[in-house]
């Protein structure tokens, strides 16, 4: 089920509903059935596999509670060490099976024919669970946590399924914190109305995000990259500044509405996204871009490889490290570890050349806070992450080195002025409505950089006002949407990760 489907516009209203209907001590049972059904109804069967993870992180953390109320000996370590190492091993084993058997087959094939040995393994036709890497993360998060004794185990474990199976973060994230999510858990919500229609708002946004300008986006982005030898120079370069866009508002769109849907049952997710477009530096990107998943990489690998605190080679290796196994995360492909490694290198060459800027910045007697500075910073910011979006779009890494090459070998800006974008899946009026809503994006990513928040604005207006906003809001995506018989209204791109 997807949130952009009418079975979940049916389900929701209903969960909601009977949620703040029943007893307190039914509410969390509750949820967790829902949850449950709501992952099931992509393929039931595999409700199996968020099983385990759980019951596996749920005796993990049982049993370094235990270990943690004995002394701390060097047996007791030893103990709780092998403990996380199991749970650990257990879950990303399971993620290795269904996500990354076929790469590793092929990899081992293709580094024994440097030898002349020929592997004749077939490859493992395995339907790739949704969310797997979301909700394999959050779980392993909990274990850790434990061990490190920031968080406390949780004994009720109906209560801890529901926190890796809570189904509006189930399939694609925000990936939460067991010091967050649990404690929320834990008390369970009344009604509040406030809560209720800044929730209804926040889905709405991320509706728009998704269904308007995401799903209007991909088609101009699919005609475009899917038949690429046709489409060669300024085509695929609009397209791929397009796909930005596209993946922002997809993804965004889905944390934005998980968020919102939360908040209608009193429960507050983490912000994933913060204007990552108007980021100053790559650095700053990531610190803006998929933020739960970048924070889990800082706290559960790179502060324990070493962080910033070691040499300055060790840090650049640290770096490397990290963003080399967030492209695998995302995909078992090569072009996705091209990805990840582009955006390391790009953040280690940025730290070495710091002086060089700082020195520049004196020479010149140049303002970073001016408005200009800051504009080109943006500029050359979204090109480098535009640029690393083509290994990440293009169906494999030869693919994407093709498509680079048609990008500098074909040389015809005039397409840009004489009509022939509007060819390329969307016509004229299309075109304009989808550059319109993208100027709407970056003004409403830019008030929430100055902190103004639309949400506030529209609860301090009389009742009548919201409602009408509201309804407004309902019927603008009814029309603009997009549907059809070619929708694939199931289409998050990140539920392939």
């Amino acid at each position: 089920m997807s949130f952009n489907s009418s079975d979940f516009l049916i389900f929701f209203p209903i969960v909601v509903l009977i949620y703040f209907l029943i007893p307190q001590k039914l509410k969390n049972y509750w949820l967790l059935i829902a949850s449950y059904y709501f992952y099931m109804c992509w393929n039931a069967k595999y409700a199996l596999i968020i099983l385990f993870s759980t019951i596996v992180t749920y005796l993990s953390g049982l049993a370094l509670d235990t270990l943690q109320q004995r002394s701390a000996d060097p047996l007791i370590m030893r103990k709780k060490k092998i403990v996380v190492a199991i749970s650990v091993l257990l879950n990303l084993s399971l993620l290795f099976y269904f996500k990354y058997i076929n790469f590793a087959i092929g990899i081992l094939g293709d580094a024994l024919s440097v030898f002349h040995i020929q592997l004749n393994l077939p490859s493992v036709d395995i339907l790739l669970p949704v969310g797997i890497s979301f909700y394999t993360f959050q779980a392993l998060g909990y274990t850790i946590d434990v061990y490190r004794g920031d968080t406390c185990a949780e004994k009720n474990f109906f209560q801890y399924a529901l926190f890796v199976s809570f189904f509006p973060q189930l399939v694609a994230g925000p990936i939460e914190r067991s010091s967050h999510l649990l404690q929320q858990l834990a008390t369970p919500h009344k009604f509040n109305s406030e809560e209720a229609k800044s929730g209804l708002l926040l889905m709405l946004w991320g509706f728009f995000l998704k269904i308007v300008l995401a799903d209007r986006i991909a088609i101009f982005v699919d005609w475009v990259y899917g038949d690429y030898h046709t489409f060669g120079g300024w085509y695929l370069i609009v397209a791929t500044a397009l796909f930005a866009i596209q993946i922002y508002c997809d993804f965004a769109g889905y944390s934005i509405i998980a968020m919102g849907a939360a908040q209608i049952l009193g429960i507050r997710l983490m912000e994933n996204f913060q204007s990552p477009y108007l980021a100053v530096s790559v650095a700053d990107f990531w610190r803006r871009w998929h933020i739960s998943l970048t924070s889990w990489f800082r706290d559960y690998l790179y502060i324990p490889l070493g962080g910033s605190r070691c040499s300055k080679w060790r840090k650049y290796r640290n770096k490397m490290i990290v963003f080399l196994v967030s492209g695998l995360w995302h995909g078992a492909k090569i072009s996705f570890v091209v990805w990840g490694g582009l955006n390391g290198l790009y953040q280690i060459i940025g730290e070495i050349l710091q002086p060089l800027r700082d020195k520049l910045v004196k020479l010149f007697h140049l303002n970073r806070n001016s408005i200009g500075h800051k504009a080109v910073h943006i500029i050359v910011t979204f090109v480098l992450i535009d640029f690393t979006w083509i290994f990440f779009r293009a169906n494999s890494f030869s693919e994407a080195l093709t498509i680079l090459s048609q990008i500098i070998h074909i040389h015809n800006p005039w397409i840009l002025f004489d009509g022939s974008l509007y060819n390329c899946g969307l016509n004229s009026k299309n075109f304009c409505f989808m550059l319109l809503c993208i100027l709407l994006l970056f003004v409403t990513d830019y008030l929430k950089q100055k902190k103004i928040c639309i949400r506030e604005i529209i609860a301090r207006q009389d009742a009548w006002c919201q409602v009408l906003i509201i309804a407004f809001s309902v019927v603008f995506l009814l029309i603009f949407g997009i549907y059809g018989t070619s929708y694939d209204a199931s289409k998050f791109i990140y539920f392939q990760f």
